[in-house]
């Protein structure tokens, strides 16, 4: 069924439309703030009116009939179409499905908006799919709120992002030591109808462009953190809530000629700001509990889910590095080269590995105690745990091979239009089979990809996407299978003793 909008303007249901979206957050009350000014209006503001226009796109290629197979599934509430993203998948042919959603939107943008709608709709429906996790013994029916939230952002087609790191401000101490107390989000009051929020939370990516941001925590907490041991969900119109973008390098792209990537893709991170925010009770669903907090993200299937998102997503961007790669090689008449063909191998060994350790995932699922499929644990760990290693390697190596010609570029697509200018960039700035406009456009493409500004935050957001390379290190060690390498050790030790080899029995 079509999407709608009841009477009241808030909207109906069903699959959204690219132009439903977009009129759904264009001038709907949202505090954003760049540049020392407040935006009225994210769908037409330079910095923000492509990156809206490129999340439009992956609602249109759904909502498309012709995509309705790849895209979407009968909502169990409601039979309308809803989008695949929100599958809580009960089989492998299922999860086979979401993965094939996925990745037919991150083709859309090449695998570089890293926080799509997709994203945090994984995590939501993991936590949907564990609800006894968020039942806490008060009274209060966080579970079923969890539920029935879910089943919202799912028939309703909502994009919903998330701030679960607090700003770096005494990182030496906990929360609530934190001078003033209220810094980090967190509740300051309770009240019959629902709680207030006051405080702020870093890393808002896609907040500024998104129907609701959830509020949690993923970091550590300590004794006397209880108020900031929250997962809820408020509307980025809310009052009270104050999005502070980071610099945009959309609104600094000249051109999408000159910058195809950042013109289009730059999702923007954010700071932001909980000031006497109210959240209704029905929009909570942790409340002041450090143990569920933590239980949320390890004990039901939304981490290993959000994050099997954003490999698949991981996984696109790498081809597309490597299409890029190989391009710009058969360009310059080196592909027939074997020190060029050695370096483009070397960046396409890290790409193979990490794209094996997706199939893996997939190979190894596996239906959990609440009869949900799952990716294989130890697979998706180690691909986490390599992330933010072959990234930085792939940037460098892809320098390496661009050299000079990502730096030996006209200053804008302006210069075509000087008659003088364009006669010599088409004598010196050409190859065999590229004239000067096609090859400037395709460095141009690779250095928005490896060295500009945008690029440069695509390489820190990798390396700390999944959290401190520690701690995604330790998560593969939690899941690594141990026992089966012990069982070889053990077969090694027992097949010797101090007079030699030991003969062999059975």
């Amino acid at each position: 069924m079509a999407a709608g909008y009841n009477s009241d303007g808030r909207f109906a249901g069903g699959l959204r439309s690219g132009q439903q979206y977009m009129d759904a957050i264009k001038n709907d009350g949202r505090r954003v703030f760049l540049d020392g000014e407040e935006v009225s209006d994210v769908t037409s503001h330079p910095a923000f009116r492509e990156a809206v226009r490129s999340i439009a796109d992956l609602f249109d290629i759904a909502h498309d009939a012709a995509n309705r197979d790849v895209m979407t599934y009968p909502s169990p509430a409601t039979g309308d179409a809803v989008n695949v993203i929100w599958r809580m998948p009960k089989s492998t042919g299922e999860l086979s499905a979401w993965r094939a959603a996925v990745e037919k939107w991150s083709e859309s943008n090449f695998g570089l908006i890293g926080r799509g709608p997709d994203h945090v709709a994984g995590f939501f429906s993991g936590w949907a799919s564990a609800p006894e996790i968020f039942d806490d013994g008060s009274g209060r029916d966080f579970a079923g709120n969890m539920v029935r939230f879910y089943e919202f952002l799912r028939d309703n087609d909502v994009y919903i992002t998330y701030t679960i790191v607090p700003p770096q401000i005494d990182r030496s101490k906990p929360a609530h030591q934190q001078s003033p107390p209220d810094l980090y989000a967190g509740v300051t009051e309770e009240r019959d109808d629902g709680i207030i929020i006051q405080g702020a939370q870093m890393l808002g990516t896609g907040a500024a462009l998104s129907d609701y941001v959830n509020l949690s925590t993923i970091s550590p907490m300590q004794a006397g953190d209880d108020n900031y041991a929250i997962n809820l969900a408020v509307a980025c119109n809310a009052p009270g809530v104050r999005i502070h973008s980071r610099r945009s390098y959309a609104a600094a792209a000249p051109s999408v000629y000159d910058y195809p990537l950042a013109s289009r893709y730059d999702e923007t991170d954010a700071l932001v700001v909980f000031d006497n925010v109210f959240v209704p009770w029905e929009q909570v669903f942790v409340y002041k509990n450090m143990e569920i907090c933590r239980r949320q993200w390890w004990e039901t299937p939304a981490h290993i889910m959000g994050n099997n998102q954003a490999h698949i997503r991981f996984t696109t961007k790498l081809r597309f590095m490597m299409g890029v790669a190989h391009r710009i090689a058969e360009m310059n008449g080196v592909l027939a080269n074997p020190a060029v063909q050695a370096l483009i191998a070397e960046i396409a060994a890290m790409a193979c590995l990490f794209e094996g350790l997706l199939e893996a995932q997939f190979a190894t699922a596996a239906t959990n105690a609440l009869g949900y499929v799952e990716p294989g644990y130890q697979a998706h760990y180690a691909a986490e745990a390599l992330q933010s290693e072959i990234y930085p390697k792939m940037l460098n190596l892809m320098r390496e091979l661009c050299g000079g010609g990502v730096i030996q570029l006209p200053s804008s697509v302006a210069d075509f239009a000087n008659p003088e200018i364009r006669q010599d960039l088409e004598r010196y700035v050409q190859s065999p089979g590229y004239p000067a406009e096609e090859r400037i456009k395709l460095m141009k493409l690779a250095w928005d990809l490896i060295g500009s500004e945008f690029a440069g935050r695509h390489d820190q957001y990798e390396k700390f996407y999944a959290g401190p390379p520690f701690i995604t290190r330790r998560r593969l060690f939690q899941h690594y299978n141990f026992e089966k390498s012990g069982a070889l050790v053990d077969a090694a030790l027992a097949g010797y003793d101090l007079t030699g080899r030991l003969p062999r029995t059975g």
